[in-house]
């Protein structure tokens, strides 16, 4: 089905009184999406026991299949949770890092993710090393020169973003898994932004980990996301969490899902919803909009800093449905703050680097309109 940009926004619950150019943080749900969550809950609530405990594993993996058909994966490679963080911080707590070990990336990744390598550091004795990539990031071959300065004899693990949060940057993670494969170096990616930004094929990019959300560019109901894990590196997953598929009574086929797949009580409903939103993307042509705010996220970028005489973060071709740039502000929370109360405007402000950016995420509902307004309210907000 083909609509246009005004009706689209009509399939949202988005307050039509507020300017939203923030999909990125939390994404935004569409009716028919959100619908199939009460559904669910209602399946739920109709007969617990049944939904919870009986047919748990059943529904888990109709919507593990919908998924890894989505992302190019094998189903039982797959395991859900409620955002990337919690999926990345069961992988960062498994892994057997020593005294001296080096963790290398960028320093442009996601300040939640700095913190819990950070934090394991801290209890390990392993060296977090953030890479410099320097701005403007012209061409891949520029971003792999500078990243594999950091690679040393040390390095255990290559942790890397496939979309940046704070520039916005699509990194060329294909060719680093295929670097650090050569190297014997795990990989663990954070796709946060990718899965229904850009086409993502997890088989091909063959990361050792990776996990992305499905609450953000797929617009899936909020709390989904999923870790991939390959399977020949499954065995050292431990669960956050030890529940009922630890030493499970009756095992099933993987250790993997049996650890990770179940927490009792968790509500799993939004889960449950992926056939349905993967549904609503092919029945509306979602791809179809992908691009075409792909050349709206670029007519704003240019725009952007024509308006504001201010260099770009990189060429075009590292964009997609978000782009970042710098703009001078004292306090990036009470600025962002003070900027939606005067324009009715959400959009992210971000300190980075000792730099203050600003983030613009395009999405199906966002016309040009909406950037000359942002633009408009920035040049006053700046006064």
């Amino acid at each position: 089905m083909e609509i246009g940009t005004q009706k689209v926004k009509s399939l949202f619950m988005l307050d039509a009184n507020i300017t939203y150019l923030n999909h990125g943080s939390f994404g935004a749900c569409p009716k028919p999406i959100f619908n199939s969550l009460i559904k669910w809950q209602k399946e739920l609530e109709k007969e617990p026991v049944k939904y919870l405990a009986h047919d748990i594993a059943e529904n888990l993996s109709n919507s593990r299949f919908s998924l890894s058909k989505y992302i190019n994966c094998n189903k039982d490679d797959l395991v859900f949770f409620p955002n990337p963080s919690t999926a990345l911080n069961t992988v960062l707590r498994s892994l057997d890092l020593k005294h001296g070990d080096e963790i290398l990336t960028t320093n442009h990744e996601y300040g939640a993710m700095d913190r819990a390598w950070r934090f394991l550091c801290k209890k390990t004795g392993a060296k977090y090393i953030n890479q410099k990539i320097s701005l403007p990031l012209e061409d891949k071959e520029f971003f792999i020169k500078e990243f594999k300065k950091g690679i040393t004899d040390k390095t255990k693990i290559i942790f890397l973003s496939h979309i940046t949060s704070p520039t916005a940057l699509i990194f060329p993670v294909k060719e680093i898994c295929n670097i650090a494969r050569e190297k014997g170096i795990i990989t663990i990616i954070d796709g946060a932004h990718a899965p229904g930004q850009i086409d993502l094929d997890i088989e091909d990019i063959n990361p050792d980990f990776y996990s992305g959300a499905c609450h953000k560019w797929m617009c899936s109901p909020k709390g989904v996301a999923f870790l991939y894990a390959k399977k020949e590196i499954q065995y050292i997953i431990e669960p956050l969490v030890i529940s009922w598929g630890y030493e499970s009574e009756k095992p099933g086929h993987s250790q993997f899902l049996d650890y990770l797949q179940w927490q009792g009580t968790n509500d799993i409903s939004s889960y449950l919803t992926i056939p349905d939103v993967i549904r609503f993307l092919e029945e509306y042509s979602w791809t179809d909009f992908s691009v075409k705010c792909s050349d709206l996220n670029l007519w704003a970028h240019q725009k952007v800093l024509e308006s504001f005489n201010i260099e770009p973060l990189s060429s075009n071709q590292f964009l997609a449905q978000m782009n970042s740039f710098y703009f001078n502000y004292e306090d990036s929370i009470n600025c962002q703050l003070e900027f939606y109360k005067k324009y009715k405007i959400q959009i992210p402000f971000f300190s980075w680097n000792n730099k203050q950016l600003i983030r613009i995420s395009v999405q199906a509902y966002n016309n040009k309109n909406d950037i000359l307004y942002l633009i408009d309210s920035l040049k006053d907000f700046n006064q």
